[in-house]
């Protein structure tokens, strides 16, 4: 939207923008708009919903009004209005590639089977990942589609994405609840014992010097920063006590979860190199991180399982 200089606006929440923080409600209304303003205008109570003082971090639900004051565009360093930068394009071979990644797509949400290797946001020297390629799946008047859970780079399978803000909110709360199911397979080196049961226990990110920080490690309940971690397991087959294929299903989302556990119990997944154990890899299997995000079960009033 472009700026409202000189005038007052009033707009109106849409439902699918259903408990959205104010600030970023606005921003993504009013391109360009920056915190300091948002905040600054809170504060003075220039901004209103439903004719009431909000705080920046106040979450607008459908159906309310939103009073936006007048605002000017912020200036660049020649002094001129900054002008929205154009969305980056995708090269058309990953383009292609994302589209090809698709399972299932509806007007809420879309569901992707990520192929190992291809992170799913950026970070230090990453530039390539599915937060930035997720722009090729929509046409270039809709928003990027937003991610509203993560799967490790070398972890394959399903990755939902949500095509609009209400939606993006709805599962975000799915995923840090119990009433969505995720069910993973991997192949673990050696045979679970017993060959179903849960695993569980306190984890916590290892810290210090010349520790892995993004590696977790056991805690006890008691340390500042544990969290409590609980995945069922069961072995679907074997292959003598070599390796396992085992289904997993996490009731709680920690970093790391799956891979720690299975490690925990001395039965590492085959390819990780993070989390192992001291016993022999089979010869002849394939390379890399034997996790694979299976299905996901969302309670969506009778949509499909993905």
């Amino acid at each position: 939207m472009s700026w409202n200089v000189g005038q007052v606006v009033t707009l109106t929440v849409d439902a699918d923008e259903d408990d959205t923080r104010l600030d970023r409600w606005l921003k993504r209304k009013f391109h360009g708009l920056t915190q300091g303003q948002v905040e600054k205008a809170c504060r003075t109570g220039e901004i209103r919903v439903d004719g009431a003082r909000a705080k920046a971090n106040t979450r607008v639900k459908a159906g309310q009004t939103v009073r936006v004051p007048p605002m000017t565009a912020p200036k660049g360093r020649d002094g001129e209005d900054e002008v929205e930068k154009p969305r980056a394009r995708v090269k058309s071979s990953d383009a292609d590639m994302m589209r090809s990644l698709v399972i299932y797509e509806d007007d809420h949400l879309i569901a992707l089977n990520k192929p190992a290797g291809l992170a799913v946001q950026g970070g230090t020297g990453t530039t390539r990942h599915i937060d930035a390629l997720s722009r090729a799946l929509v046409d270039d008047t809709a928003e990027k589609p937003r991610l509203v859970h993560r799967l490790d780079r070398d972890t394959t399978g399903v990755l939902i994405l949500a095509k609009t803000v209400g939606t993006a909110n709805q599962l975000g709360q799915l995923f840090k609840s119990r009433e969505l199911d995720k069910i993973y397979w991997a192949v673990t080196l050696g045979v679970p014992h017993p060959v179903s049961g849960d695993i569980r226990g306190y984890m916590i990110k290892s810290a210090g010097p010349g520790t892995d920080k993004e590696k977790m490690r056991t805690a006890e309940q008691s340390e500042k920063g544990a969290v409590h971690a609980l995945t069922l397991y069961s072995v679907v087959q074997n292959a003598g006590r070599k390796a396992a294929w085992v289904a997993l299903k996490p009731e709680t989302g920690r970093t790391h979860q799956l891979r720690f556990h299975m490690a925990e119990i001395g039965t590492a997944i085959l390819g990780d190199n993070k989390y192992t154990c001291d016993r022999e890899v089979p010869a002849g299997l394939a390379g890399g991180l034997h996790l694979h995000a299976r299905a996901l079960r969302l309670p969506n009033k009778g949509g499909p399982a993905i």
